[in-house]
């Protein structure tokens, strides 16, 4: 993915109250000001921004504070308003707030040195007996001693012997530095004195590959093992975990879980960390870590699949309102994907329609509905894709549902007008190649559909947009050969042959036979129309998910 600069979306309500976005009427994001850290300034306004430490306590249950840089806590503020992502933000999803509270005290430019200098004391002082402390740093560790701006440099390894002592002229004082493992001893030392559980945790991977084609891994990880395993400390290597992660991804996929450079994470980037640093202490066999796997919870992957049958390929319906509706009343609103039983054949293949109302491309992805597709794939598996109805609405407004129009490699960062929560928005295109992307990477076929037709008669003729939607599916279709059944168009045709006249208004009337409540939203009659072109399609295209289908 191309290296993009970072924008912020300044609120314009006047662009966000139309109920519909033309495709040229895009809020104008501004270029966003650089994140200044481990400045004075920057760490005073970090600390307005970050919870006191220890103050989530709640009664006498523990806290998980968490020690590390921007890896895991990014920016100033934190909040993602540069598009970039620290993976302890996420962190709290896997424990249960009920029993311990998560608290990421890490900030951005900090080595083991700054932070044990600068934040470490008021953390050290909020600790309590049963508390826990993940300690995961050092991707800056590897800098200068005693330069002016920063100061955080420290000797590599593990030595104990070794120091270096000089004038620390951004703290104004003489100081000693002593080796990476030094201050990890610091750390678990005191920890321990306080009578909470120390862990020690490996480095987040960067976006580098090594001469072997894999993601590097940093020394770093042999220096923390060798020192939880001298002071019996749990350890995680968390930069093996992710690093394997990466290694399975393809190159694009590997490149937009990081942000603006080679180290800081995207949104995927800081969850996928934050789940990998959950999984290894939930897979850990160290029995230290046994009362903080008491408090856990969301480890085990979320998943679609309940209808499964050994023996049978799936096939995952995607999609929104216009695939799954609320499929109940005779004369109700009905998606397609209700009627797959008329085209599909159960004795071949079983079928979930995981489709939900009102969501866009970005919204199911979001909300996490295409996680659990996802993980639910087996190889031999097939996904239908089909988006587009919601996709070119109001980026930031309450729904959140817009996207970029088009298919370009691009994204901006938007601020959204429900929760002032900061998000990254990409392309039409750019979201459905990485359902394709995530798909194949499983071993599973995805088909790309186009959007159902609309109950709109321009001219006499139903509605066709094949300068936009359908324009943009197969330069999708180009760019990553994807199986593609054009349902918009082999729905259209049967519509046209069925309705088209000279008088619109006679057309619309005569074709609401297969719509509801809209110009949108089909009958049950609707529904199996489009389920069958689904069909049609898939046996035009020769598509071996056609194999599957009644006769």
């Amino acid at each position: 993915m191309k290296k993009l600069l970072l924008l912020i979306l300044i609120s314009n309500s006047s662009l966000v109250t139309a109920l519909a976005q033309e495709f040229d009427n895009l809020p104008t994001p501004v270029t966003e000001e650089k994140v200044i850290d481990n400045t004075p300034d920057s760490i005073a306004k970090a600390l307005e921004a970050r919870p006191a430490p220890g103050s989530t306590r709640v009664g006498d249950r523990p806290v998980l504070f968490l020690i590390g840089n921007s890896t895991m806590r990014n920016g100033t503020l934190g909040n993602g308003n540069n598009g970039q992502w620290g993976w302890g933000y996420f962190a709290n999803k896997y424990f249960d707030g009920r029993k311990i509270s998560v608290e990421n005290q890490a900030l951005g430019g900090m080595s083991t040195r700054t932070f044990y200098t600068d934040l470490w004391p008021a953390v050290r002082q909020a600790l309590k007996p049963g508390d826990w402390v993940i300690v995961s740093i050092g991707h800056n560790d590897s800098a200068d001693f005693f330069d002016k701006k920063r100061a955080r440099g420290v000797i590599p390894g593990v030595d104990p012997d070794t120091m270096v002592v000089g004038f620390n002229e951004r703290r104004q004082v003489n100081d000693t530095v002593y080796s990476y493992g030094t201050y990890l001893r610091k750390y678990v030392a005191e920890i321990r004195a306080a009578g909470a559980n120390p862990i020690l945790m490996s480095l987040t991977p960067r976006d580098a590959y090594g001469q072997d084609g894999k993601i590097v891994r940093k020394p770093h990880t042999q220096w923390a093992a060798y020192i939880a395993a001298v002071e019996g400390v749990p350890f995680v290597d968390l930069n093996e975990i992710s690093g394997a992660k990466l290694d399975s991804y393809s190159r694009w996929k590997e490149q937009y879980h990081f942000f603006g450079d080679h180290i800081h994470t995207s949104l995927f980037g800081a969850e996928m960390n934050a789940r990998s640093a959950a999984e290894g202490i939930w897979n850990s066999q160290n029995p230290q870590l046994e009362p903080l796997k008491a408090m856990m919870l969301n480890v085990a992957l979320p998943a679609y699949g309940q209808n499964r049958e050994a023996g049978k390929p799936m096939v995952f319906i995607t999609g929104d309102s216009t695939v799954k509706n609320k499929d109940k009343d005779e004369d109700g609103m009905w998606g397609w994907g209700s009627q797959a039983g008329l085209i599909f054949d159960p004795a071949k293949i079983c079928w979930e329609n995981v489709a939900m109302a009102g969501r866009s491309t970005k919204t199911y992805l979001r909300d996490g509905r295409w996680e659990r597709v996802y993980n639910a794939l087996q190889p031999g598996d097939f996904v239908l894709i089909q988006f587009g109805h919601n996709d070119i609405s109001p980026i930031n407004d309450k729904k959140g549902r817009g996207v970029i129009p088009g298919t370009a490699d691009t994204c901006h960062v938007y601020k959204m007008e429900e929760d002032g929560r900061y998000e990254v928005v990409y392309s039409f295109g750019w979201y459905l190649r990485k359902f394709i992307d995530d798909v194949r990477e499983k071993g599973a076929t995805p088909i790309l559909l186009s959007l159902t037709p609309r109950n709109e008669w321009p001219g006499g003729r139903i509605e066709r947009r094949n300068d936009s939607y359908i324009k943009w599916y197969r330069e999708v279709v180009e760019q990553t050969g994807v199986e593609f059944v054009d349902v918009h168009n082999i729905s259209g045709d049967f519509l046209d042959k069925k309705f088209a006249s000279k008088d619109a208004a006679k057309s619309k009337a005569k074709a609401s036979k297969y719509y509801n409540h809209d110009h949108t939203h089909t009958s049950k009659l609707g529904a199996q129309m489009n389920a069958r072109s689904v069909a049609q399609g898939l046996r035009e295209i020769h598509s071996e998910l056609a194999n599957y289908l009644k006769k």
